[in-house]
């Protein structure tokens, strides 16, 4: 852009700039997909996350290659786990899926203990508990999984009984976890985290996906 004689005068991709600027002031989401994740249980909080013009969603696999869902939904990833600079991370999503269970998804826990060990937020809900349990990062917090049980079941490292808190979904020290049919209290709690909207409106949201019920 050049200014004449008070004049403003844009250049061809002006707005380019201006819009890559914007990209990168936004705090960037990451949330992690592989093949038979529950798809449903990023349902509720990517499209609000979505709507805000302070957020990036962006989507990942191990390898960038397309992933099939648990309900067979064909989602292209935007980018594969090597190109991901912890630092750059505002927040770490993980999705469940049986995967877990298996132990068969490791190519993580490097993201996973730098954005952790940043004091950066990291979300994960069902299955995926199991894998922040692996990883030692449940011993020292308030959390919550599917039930007690099935979390040290999966996770025979795990030393955080003590910490288990029997609810749908919770928050501490950085760290969101939720049971499995806790959807809608695991994106409260992701929009409180991110502070997305004021604690009120939060609440109305969840009253009305939670409970049906409208308030102005």
């Amino acid at each position: 852009m050049k200014i004449i004689k008070g004049k403003e005068i844009r250049y061809d991709g002006d707005d380019d700039r201006k819009q890559r600027k914007t990209n990168n002031m936004k705090k960037k989401i990451y949330v992690f997909l592989f093949d038979g994740f529950s798809d449903w249980e990023i349902a509720y909080f990517t499209p609000e996350i979505n709507r805000s013009e302070r957020f990036e969603l962006i989507y990942f696999s191990v390898d960038g290659k397309p992933v099939s869902s648990m309900g067979g939904l064909a989602i292209q990833p935007v980018t594969s786990l090597h190109t991901i600079d912890p630092a750059a991370v505002d927040l770490l999503v993980l999705p469940g899926g049986t995967a877990w269970e298996k132990r068969a998804i490791t190519e993580l826990d490097s993201l996973s203990r730098s954005v952790h060990q940043a004091g950066k937020p990291i979300a994960a809900i069902c299955a995926a508990t199991t894998y922040l349990g692996q990883l030692g990062l449940l011993d020292d917090l308030r959390h919550t999984s599917n039930d007690l049980n099935y979390l040290k079941e999966i996770a025979p490292q795990y030393r955080g009984d003590a910490h288990y808190q029997k609810a749908m979904a919770i928050t501490d020290k950085q760290v969101i976890t939720a049971n499995g049919i806790g959807t809608i209290e695991f994106a409260r709690e992701i929009f409180k985290t991110i502070e997305l909207h004021t604690d009120d409106n939060i609440e109305k949201w969840f009253q009305l996906f939670k409970n049906g019920v409208w308030a102005q």
